[in-house]
């Protein structure tokens, strides 16, 4: 019995040796010689769970039945690497592999495009990404510095008093513009008016850009695009302090000092990251007339991210950030407000946070997902004038200026993906948005009181029957409920909506050979009848505030936006090169127009509103070039060409016939809205420790109006062009392995190409502002710390 026990031992270890002994695959991940920390090795072909990741140092084990694999070696920064390896039975195999650095970001992992983790260059939707690297060559201090450097997009200022900013994508005004932040919709109107400006660029990872429609799926007044601000998470243990101190024209102080630390465990189931920023800006006044061009400003801005995986299936995140600013513009700073001429001044306090759960399953190819974000702002105002005649009565008028805003918004949802084993991927989820908002100024008799609720369902199938063809199909069903009162002066509206509307989506994308590719796509979108963010804001003409109100009977605003693209990227040896140019063309149905009506209060605030416009068409094309011959050199140079036309003449100002030789103003196109626009950027490392960067923005002529009369009539100004071109220089220091030293300067705006025709004195139109949004700056600056 004994030898028929031996016999069959014999043979089970036999048939283990063929089938069940596998062999061990190990080695290191570098480049250049470097050791990469942390790369992904993925086994291609399986269920997704076949895969590792390399150590701090870059050494990695993967365990592999005998046979033939197909490998991808990925880390963020690096471009991807496609290998086959055949595994033999051994005890061990070793293979190290070096990644060549992704200087163009081609290849960064995105969520944008799709709702889902995907290569930016395998995306069916352009996605543009301005990494942490290009907000520090360009000086960016907050997140208004550094937009401008993406096709399409441009960042303007829209007050002298205030410094209210907004971000126009493809030639629509920012209230088109889906803001995100981590993906979710929870950056809103109130906070689209100052938040662009409050966002110091040191808390942010990437910010990730999609233009026209293609960002459907995140809500319904996406109609221009989505900027996705994405927050840094803790990858590496490391620590870093920063200070830089800029002089606006030479002569006014923009202090800023920062900090940033992340910790995450050895075995990388658990990190946080924290990050502060502390900013203080003094005014600046451009001609000499005692009244602000630049805010003086304060922020102080706290936050952690931080998540912990109780398995390697699952993961749950947590983010918060607290910010509070002060802000104030006009003259005379020092005093209380209702005893200057002019005054806008701003105090928020604003807590932003959100939590996720994210579970996969075995094989790793489904995901669910469930969330909340939320977003909470109060703010503390005044908006005042006077005219110069500051009378004791003047200054009790003046003292019923102040104001208060509350602003509340959430967003909650679960969203769940499907990986098919041929590659498709179903996408479905559904949201519940929020926004609550109050905004009274007694002394005007100025009241919005608006709540939306908007649930949202959608569903999107990434269907890819060829590796050359994928389709994205989606649509959005929302329900949105506005109940608003709108007063102003004694006149109210009321809007009360509650529509259903569906919005589909179509996004094709072909491979036309291993270089280039082919996307188009078309997506529909809507607006509600409701107060955004430049409705939020208030100016100042003629010593008056001008306040916005809606119109009465106001329709729904609908967009069918199309879009078609090439894309060239190919690396000749060591030279990686990219080209894109993008085709757009979108339609506007009863979009909302803002008409100053000539008439004003009996308070002698004037008074604007928003109508319905008869229709209108934004067309043009957009052009990306990026090229990189060496590590030591990258130079990438975008512009836009457009054309934003109404359909048929559109009111600016309507007299009420009250002033002799005032007549209406109309125009056919968009105001400030240059028909060119563009940027370039230029790295040259001279030295392995030597960085300098010439970055620079061009905005072409555009039409302005300017306000000329305390009703409201105006006259059309076309601009200059502006080139504004930086210069900076940045040195490393390497002390020892765990810290750095890094010293930077330069210039902002050598040129000095600025507006040099601002309104003046207490009587001036505060949005008679355009251009650049400083004059020549110099900065210098300094970091140490662990930084990685």
């Amino acid at each position: 019995m004994k030898y028929y026990v031996i016999l069959l031992s014999m043979l089970y270890c036999s048939i283990s040796s063929i089938y069940g002994q596998k062999t061990t695959l190990k080695g290191q991940i570098t480049a250049g010689g470097q050791e990469l920390a942390y790369a992904v090795i993925q086994v291609n072909g399986t269920d997704f769970s076949t895969g590792t990741s390399a150590n701090e140092h870059g050494e990695y084990q993967l365990a592999l039945a005998e046979g033939h694999y197909k490998l991808t070696i990925a880390l963020m920064g690096y471009t991807t690497l496609y290998t086959n390896v055949q595994i033999k039975n051994s005890e061990s195999i070793t293979k190290n592999f070096d990644l060549t650095p992704d200087r163009l970001n081609l290849e960064q992992v995105v969520v944008s495009a799709t709702r889902n983790r995907i290569n930016r260059k395998k995306a069916p939707v352009v996605v543009n990404v301005l990494s942490p690297k290009l907000l520090t060559a360009t000086q960016s201090i907050a997140l208004a510095d550094g937009l401008n450097y993406a096709p399409g997009v441009r960042v303007e200022t829209n007050c002298q008093n205030c410094g209210f900013t907004q971000v126009r994508l493809n030639g629509l005004d920012g209230s088109y513009t889906q803001v995100l932040v981590n993906s979710r919709a929870v950056f809103s109107a109130l906070n689209s008016v100052y938040g662009l400006e409050q966002i110091p660029t040191n808390i942010i990872d990437r910010v990730e850009v999609v233009r026209s429609g293609g960002s459907a799926l995140y809500g319904s007044n996406a109609i221009a695009g989505t900027v996705n601000i994405i927050t840094k998470d803790p990858v590496l243990n490391s620590w870093e302090i920063g200070t830089n101190l800029s002089l606006i024209d030479g002569k006014a102080p923009d202090r800023t000092v920062t900090f940033n630390s992340s910790m995450v465990s050895d075995d990388l189931m658990s990190g946080i990251t924290l990050f502060g920023t502390y900013r203080d800006r003094e005014e600046f006044d451009a001609n000499g007339d005692g009244f602000t061009e630049i805010t003086t400003l304060t922020n102080n801005t706290f936050g952690a991210k931080a998540y912990l995986k109780p398995n390697d299936r699952s993961r749950l995140s947590l983010d918060i950030t607290s910010l509070k600013e002060f802000r104030r513009g006009g003259d005379q700073l020092d005093i209380a407000p209702h005893f200057t001429d002019i005054t806008e001044q701003l105090d928020h306090t604003t807590f932003l946070g959100g939590i996720a759960y994210d579970l996969q399953n075995k094989k790793l190819t489904n995901k669910f997902s469930i969330y909340s974000s939320a977003q909470y702002t109060n703010r503390d105002s005044f908006y005042g004038g006077l005219g110069g005649e500051r009378t004791a009565q003047d200054s009790i008028l003046a003292s019923n200026s102040y104001g208060n805003t509350k602003d509340l918004a959430i967003v909650s949802g679960i969203q769940f993906t499907q990986n098919f084993s041929n590659e498709d991927i179903l996408t479905a989820g559904i949201e519940y948005n929020i926004s609550d908002t109050e905004d009274v100024i007694a002394g005007y008799n100025r009241l919005i009181d608006q709540n939306v609720k908007t649930i949202g369902t959608y569903v999107q199938y990434e269907w890819k029957p060829t590796e050359q063809f994928t389709a994205l199909v989606g649509t959005r069903l929302d329900n949105v409920k506005v109940e608003g009162d709108y007063n102003i002066g004694g006149i109210s509206r009321t809007v009360s909506v509650d529509q259903t509307v569906l919005s589909p989506r179509i996004t094709l994308s072909y491979q036309i050979s291993n270089a280039l590719k082919f996307r188009g796509g078309y997506a529909r979108g809507f607006r509600s009848p409701q107060a955004f963010n430049e409705d939020l804001h208030i100016s100042s003409v003629g010593g008056e505030p001008q306040f916005v109100i809606l119109s009465e009977n106001l329709s729904t605003e609908f967009s069918n936006a199309y879009t078609g693209s090439l894309n060239y990227s190919k690396n000749f040896n060591k030279v990686q090169t990219d080209f894109l140019v993008e085709g757009f063309f979108t339609e506007l149905k009863d979009p909302f127009t803002l008409v100053s009506t000539g008439a004003a209060l009996p308070n002698g605030s004037i008074l604007e509103e928003v109508r319905n416009g008869s229709g209108a068409t934004v067309y043009g094309s957009n052009i990306e070039i990026g090229v990189s011959p060496s590590k030591k050199w990258q130079f990438q140079i975008g512009g836009t060409y457009q054309q934003s036309k109404y359909k048929e003449t559109q009111l600016l100002f309507e007299t009420d016939g009250s002033v002799p030789g005032e007549m209406n103003i109309s125009v056919d196109k968009f105001i400030r809205n240059p028909e060119t626009y563009g940027y370039f950027n230029l790295s040259w490392i001279p030295l392995e420790d030597l960085n300098i960067d010439f970055t620079g923005t061009y905005t072409g002529t555009m039409t302005v109006p300017h306000v000329i009369s305390e009703s409201g009539f105006m006259e059309l100004v076309e601009s200059d062009s502006f080139y504004d071109l930086n210069l900076k220089l940045e040195y490393h220091i390497d002390i020892t392995d765990d810290f750095q030293l890094t010293f930077s300067g330069g210039v902002k705006n050598i040129f000095n190409s600025y507006q040099d025709d601002f309104d003046t004195g207490a009587s001036r139109d505060s949005d008679y502002i355009y251009g650049p949004a400083a004059p020549r700056t110099f900065f210098f600056g300094i970091k140490f710390g662990k930084m990685h």
